[in-house]
């Protein structure tokens, strides 16, 4: 499986971004997926995750209610899309997929995008 990623960029804050996880080799349906970021001297942590039936989806805390992540099917495409944007989301978001139970951890997942970055301005 190869995931890309894009849409990163420089936003003010408030404003909205949407990043793009495409994918080759087997459609996301059968996959979960997470978008995970790590800003500079930090861990990497889960944003958000979605089970491959779009039954299961997780936010982290800080981001509940402002991001959004969804799918689209026939582009085997999955979305991020983020709203309000702060200061405090700047960082490398990464797409990853996983095979098998859904799960957060980002140990878990197998298959990995390269890092797009997000530049929140305040």
């Amino acid at each position: 499986v190869q995931l890309q990623a894009s849409g990163g960029g420089l936003v003010q804050a408030g404003g909205s971004l949407r990043l793009s996880c495409a994918a080759s080799g087997r459609t996301f349906s059968t996959l979960s997926v997470g978008w995970f970021r790590q800003a500079p001297g930090k861990e990497r942590d889960v944003v958000a995750a979605r089970s491959g039936t779009g039954s299961t989806t997780y936010y982290a805390d800080s981001v509940k209610g402002r991001f959004t992540i969804s799918r689209d099917s026939a582009k085997n495409t999955v979305f991020l899309q983020m709203n309000s944007l702060k200061p405090e989301d700047t960082a490398v978001y990464y797409c990853a997929a996983k095979q098998g139970l859904f799960g957060i951890s980002y140990q878990r997942y197998n298959y990995w995008g390269q890092g797009t970055l997000v530049t929140v301005s305040s």
